[in-house]
């Protein structure tokens, strides 16, 4: 039962990072109806922007280890912010209204430059943290087996939770969500109803990148790492984990992809670890064959 229980931990930290994922992939996905392959893209280059900014800041500007991470963390969300921009305004709004091809290749593009162009300047190098925040915390222990979690995970858990449960409050509450769902559900009557749909959807590609830049970030710090390489696991992961919980609403999408980490986790304790991609692949396909699009097709209350 310990070991079952550490394998749940282990679900907490991955399922907290995928749910986080999840929540801004759909902010886009739920007003576009297209599928944005650059979102993982977006989520591995702004956590190498902060590995390289720590970097950048210890070794040149002589800042502090901490100073660094900060300078990382800011870094890494003006990226965000400013890369949502240009793709809300260049990309997502001129080919909204074309076939959904052309948003995958032209977000598969862009996928590729991200990628590039964080291992053109990391010169093809893996750079790496030092560890952090490593203290395990102890949650039970029995027979010589302690059931633990590093202070690092358990900060990131509480992070994840807090802004999800921030963000779903507020966007339960407030006039964006409110817009949002409605701009969801039929563009042209939202605006017929007086609602800015183009301001809408540039604040929800906004509040999609951030969430981005908060999981690298916190990726970053974890793992000490985030590879250039990475983008096109993640936004296919991404891509499918959201189909567990919907594409039509943020906090159902979370609560899957949490799901989905849980299994993930629990799937490397008990079965063969060079399996686990393949057969989630294969389940969160099946899921989305079978309940996804019937679901989604439903209207947004």
């Amino acid at each position: 039962m310990l070991y079952f229980f550490q394998q749940v931990l282990n679900g907490l930290h991955s399922g907290a990072l995928y749910a986080l994922l999840a929540f801004g992939y759909v902010l886009t996905n739920g007003i576009l109806h297209r599928t944005n392959l650059a979102y993982g893209a977006l989520f591995a280059f702004c956590g190498q922007v902060m590995i390289l900014s720590v970097a950048f800041g210890y070794q040149v500007l002589w800042l502090t280890l901490l100073a660094s991470v900060l300078f990382g963390v800011v870094a890494a969300f003006l990226y965000a912010a400013l890369i949502s921009h240009v793709l809300s305004r260049s990309v997502f709004e001129p080919l909204a209204d074309r076939t959904p091809n052309a948003i995958v290749v032209t977000t598969l593009g862009i996928l590729i430059v991200l990628s590039e162009s964080s291992r053109i300047a990391a010169d093809t190098h893996d750079l790496w943290l030092p560890p952090m925040l490593a203290q395990p915390i102890v949650f039970a222990e029995g027979a010589g087996f302690k059931a633990t979690l590093t202070l690092i995970q358990v900060l990131d858990c509480a992070v994840v939770l807090g802004a999800v449960a921030l963000a779903t409050w507020v966007f339960a509450l407030s006039n964006f969500g409110r817009c949002w769902r409605a701009v969801s559900d039929d563009p042209r009557a939202a605006a017929l109803c007086g609602v800015d749909v183009r301001r809408v959807f540039r604040h929800a590609v906004l509040l999609g990148g951030l969430c981005a830049a908060l999981a690298g970030v916190m990726a970053s710090l974890y793992y000490g790492n985030v590879s250039f390489g990475s983008g096109l696991v993640y936004g296919l992961k991404i891509l499918f984990v959201t189909s567990v919980g919907g594409y039509l609403s943020p906090p159902r999408a979370a609560l899957g992809a949490a799901a989905f980490g849980m299994a993930e986790s629990l799937w490397a304790g008990y079965f063969p670890l060079e399996w686990r991609d393949a057969w989630m692949y294969l389940f969160l396909v099946a899921m989305l064959i079978l309940i996804g699009a019937g679901r989604d097709t439903g209207k947004v209350v």
